[in-house]
């Protein structure tokens, strides 16, 4: 018998300061079994960094040829690829040759160092491509407030990030590689 995915439901205020995007937004969130709370807490920053009205949540671990996250123009091209982990290079170009913007989060600071120094090289031409690195003490944050039903109040400002849920509020500042 298959896991069945574990559904999540946040409830998102954004203040984006820096692009001036000011929503509330209430996400479903289908947590894969093979995911941790941690990447799907990621998949959340990321939906909050570039938020959008088209900004989906993709199949992502259930479809190796999505992304975690995507944009699609109204005539179903793909505006913005988010990624996260640590990709091969093949996919990394093929993200970068589909859509108009490619984002990576990489994580897991034992495994980020090694992965950038021998991928740097071969994705340092591919203009439309960001990548960020967020840290393990960020990840685990980010973890610390996960819920079944959340409230998460976001800030973005300067390129920082305020994260507010109840009791807790930290930082989260993805460092950018590229």
């Amino acid at each position: 018998m298959a896991l069945k995915a574990t559904v999540y439901k946040a409830s998102i205020n954004l203040a984006n300061m820096d692009d001036h995007v000011y929503l509330d937004q209430s996400l479903t969130l289908a947590q894969h079994p093979s995911e941790t709370q941690q990447r799907m807490m990621l998949r959340v920053l990321a939906w909050v960094m570039f938020a959008n009205e088209r900004l989906a949540f993709s199949k992502g671990l259930c479809d190796e040829s999505e992304p975690a996250l995507w944009q699609k123009s109204y005539a179903d091209e793909i505006e913005l690829w988010i990624d996260l982990g640590l990709p091969d290079e093949k996919r990394i170009k093929r993200a970068s040759q589909r859509a108009q913007q490619a984002v990576l989060f990489a994580y897991d600071d034992h495994a980020v160092g090694p992965w950038w120094q021998q991928t740097q090289p071969k994705v340092y031409g591919f203009d439309n491509l960001s990548i960020y690195h967020v840290n393990d003490g960020q990840m685990a944050a980010l973890e610390s407030v996960c819920e079944r039903t959340m409230q998460l109040q976001f800030t973005i400002q300067d390129s920082q990030i305020w994260l507010n849920a109840g009791e807790n509020s930290f930082e989260i500042t993805p460092e950018k590689l590229q």
